[in-house]
């Protein structure tokens, strides 16, 4: 496969990774997208598209940052596919892509979370070798924000 991610920079190459986005991130709106990834950029979110022809069919967003536990790493926000271009090695180039973009940047690892019903996602990391370093607790707050 000779497909290549790139880095999306324009407004129009954002909004051009709406639909496939949406499939991973549903309660997102078209007309907020490109304002919404514009903002997480000042937090260091960036965003990568692989496209086949004309057609964005794989997405991730991802960022760099260095905490106490893992040194410098990068840590993958959002990998997905186009649901009708699964199983054709889409997300797998990513996947390769995203593990360079954080060599080049001198991370010792790479690490994402995955919601626990996203079995199919799962089987995917273990399949490109990854592992469960650890569990992800959270906690939904009240309030305005």
């Amino acid at each position: 496969m000779s497909h290549t991610p790139l880095r999306v920079i324009t407004d129009e190459a954002v909004a051009a990774c709406y639909d496939v986005m949406a499939e991973l991130r549903p309660h997102l709106r078209r007309a907020d997208f490109v304002a919404r990834v514009r903002e997480m950029e000042i937090e260091g979110y960036r965003l990568a598209c692989l496209r086949d022809g004309d057609h964005v069919v794989c997405v991730a967003g991802y960022r760099i940052a260095h905490n106490l536990h893992l040194g410098k790493y990068l840590y993958v926000d959002d990998l997905v596919s186009a649901a009708a271009r699964r199983g054709q090695g889409f997300g797998a180039v990513m996947l390769a892509w995203l593990r360079a973009e954080a060599r080049t940047h001198g991370c010792r690892c790479l690490h994402l979370d995955s919601g626990t019903q996203r079995v199919d996602a799962h089987r995917f990391y273990f399949r490109h070798g990854m592992t469960i370093g650890s569990f992800h607790f959270y906690e939904e707050l009240a309030g305005d924000s």
